[in-house]
């Protein structure tokens, strides 16, 4: 009966489902976004006291990488998926400035007070929260930035081609996962709401960096829109954790159904996009 309870109310983001993303990482690389450079940006510039010795919690396949290298940070990724990590061995090979190892963030052997900047790009939510912010807490030096950003994915939910979709989604998707469990309506978020703590926590997996001893806390938003054709569109629905937790049969008719819905409507779909960055700093004197 407790096995059938939790069955019902499965999300698809389970922390057990970090290791979809291992399979398809070609595929992965390309369909997945790129960040604002704003973003990052606005990153270094909050980090422009300290040095430039950073780690990467859950780096993928190095979406997050490159601008912090190419700025001149010296980067320990840290990637639990083999494959992934083989990926980004490769991709930045020659790099002296860069070193991957392949372990949870929970379980990697890293040394105490000694980076300049810890982040996470759309990757903490998989991360034990409860045992991943004191371990970065302790890994950071004294006034040491923690910077947390993720992607809200915003569809256009005012057309006949989101109601042709959801029609698609009611039948295939919210036949497996708990209907009442719909996504959160971005669209119609405020700033404010973002710095909800239970929006904090729907995105980390905490409800506030002040929690675990963090300073100067800032979010920032950032909007872009992309335009897909139906097959890039399905290749990026492929790389969402709930979908990729669809039994088979559920999957392959949503992507089918999908990949209907926007030939029959143009061909194409526009996706919006709300980067959001987090960031907190370590104190620089004991309390």
């Amino acid at each position: 009966m407790e096995m059938a309870k939790m069955e019902a109310t499965k999300t698809g983001w389970e922390r057990e489902n970090r290791t979809h993303f291992d399979q398809i990482v070609a595929n992965y690389d390309k369909a997945r976004w790129d960040y604002p450079a704003a973003l990052f940006a606005d990153v270094m510039k909050y980090c422009e006291t300290a040095g430039k010795k950073a780690l990467e919690i859950g780096a993928g396949t190095g979406k997050a990488t490159s601008p912090f290298l190419n700025a001149g940070y010296v980067v320990t990724a840290v990637e639990m998926g083999t494959n992934m990590a083989a990926f980004l061995a490769d991709k930045f090979k020659g790099q002296a400035t860069f070193n991957v190892i392949t372990a949870t963030f929970e379980d990697a052997v890293l040394t105490e007070n000694n980076y300049d900047l810890i982040y996470a790009a759309s990757a903490f939510h998989w991360v034990n929260a409860q045992v991943g912010c004191p371990k970065v807490f302790r890994l950071l030096k004294r006034g040491g930035v923690f910077a947390l950003f993720r992607n809200n994915a915003v569809p256009d939910d005012t057309g006949e081609l989101y109601a042709a979709i959801q029609a698609v989604y009611d039948t295939y998707y919210y036949s497996h996962y708990k209907p009442n469990r719909r996504p959160v309506n971005v669209s119609q978020m405020t700033y404010e709401d973002f710095l909800k703590p239970s929006e904090i926590y729907r995105g980390f997996r905490f409800e506030s960096l002040e929690q675990y001893g963090f300073l100067d806390t800032t979010m920032k938003l950032y909007d872009a829109t992309r335009e897909y054709r139906a097959d890039e569109y399905i290749a990026l629905l492929d790389t969402y954790s709930d979908h990729r937790a669809l039994p088979e049969d559920n999957r392959s008719a949503l992507y089918a159904g999908v990949k209907e819905a926007i030939a029959k409507h143009g061909g194409k779909i526009n996706l919006n996009f709300a980067f959001q960055l987090y960031m907190g700093r370590k104190p620089s004197t004991e309390y």
